[in-house]
């Protein structure tokens, strides 16, 4: 009778304790607790403008300005400053559109892991976003356990030391998307690092990286800044509409 008691209560005590807080041992465990710990407290859009900061071969730096509006899940959108100037991309539907002068000059299929990662996974369904991950080419039968940046983290695609295979990093605290390490150019001879760094919280739920560096084969290429960080502002679908582009009220940045 004993046994049976402390059989039932292990089972209670294992069906009460969140997700989110047991053994993540497979990298679908690794994606529903991400899910799972911010249903329904995460904001759904987000509006800020970027400082970017491009760092040439020839040690040269060239600055610009971009305003970008959020919509989860899938949905990108990124004005080149200054608006008249008609440039920038919509992301929608696993579609990458890129404008200049105004009209549409390229579109074309793309698995945009940052937004996946970094904003999608907390709203989609954990299979959908499993899909999204075969796409990248991460091989997520490997998930191991790392430091970055003084913290621990999960590493899904790629055992330890290597920096070459497509994998990214997850906060084990706080499961939000650290780094993303992936081939890149002619024959992926390039390697590519994304970091999202400084992460703060954000009033009504959820977090933000407001510094994403971007370093190819050890340098840096790229550098975003983010300001004027606004969550749950009410944003017209027209906006991340490629038809739309230009007809659509393109200042939403600057709306109270």
């Amino acid at each position: 009778m004993i046994k049976y008691a402390t059989i039932l209560l292990l089972f209670v005590f294992t069906a009460i304790v969140p997700a989110h807080a047991r053994k993540i041992e497979n990298t679908e465990q690794l994606i529903s607790a991400m899910h799972k710990k911010y249903a329904g407290k995460w904001y759904k859009t987000l509006i800020f403008a970027q400082k970017t900061t491009t760092f040439k071969p020839d040690g040269t730096e060239e600055n610009g300005i971009w305003y970008e509006a959020l919509s989860m899940p899938g949905k990108l959108r990124v004005d080149y400053d200054p608006l008249a100037s008609g440039g920038g991309v919509i992301y929608a539907g696993g579609i990458s559109n890129s404008f200049k002068d105004g009209k549409l000059i390229a579109s074309r299929p793309v698995e945009h892991a940052l937004l996946v990662l970094g904003f999608d996974v907390y709203f989609q369904p954990v299979e959908t976003t499993l899909a999204q991950i075969k796409k990248m080419k991460v091989d997520a039968s490997v998930l191991r356990e790392d430091k970055w940046q003084n913290r621990d983290v999960y590493v899904v695609g790629a055992r330890a030391g290597d920096l070459r295979s497509p994998q990214f990093w997850i906060d084990k605290k706080n499961l939000y998307f650290v780094r993303l390490v992936q081939p890149v150019g002619k024959d992926g001879a390039n390697i590519q690092e994304i970091e999202f760094n400084k992460y703060e919280k954000v009033k009504g739920g959820g977090w933000i990286a407001p510094e994403v560096v971007f370093i190819v084969n050890g340098k840096r290429t790229f550098l975003e800044e983010y300001y004027g960080i606004r969550t749950g502002i009410p944003l017209d679908e027209d906006l991340f509409d490629p038809n739309k582009w230009m007809t659509v009220d393109r200042n939403y940045f600057h709306k109270k």
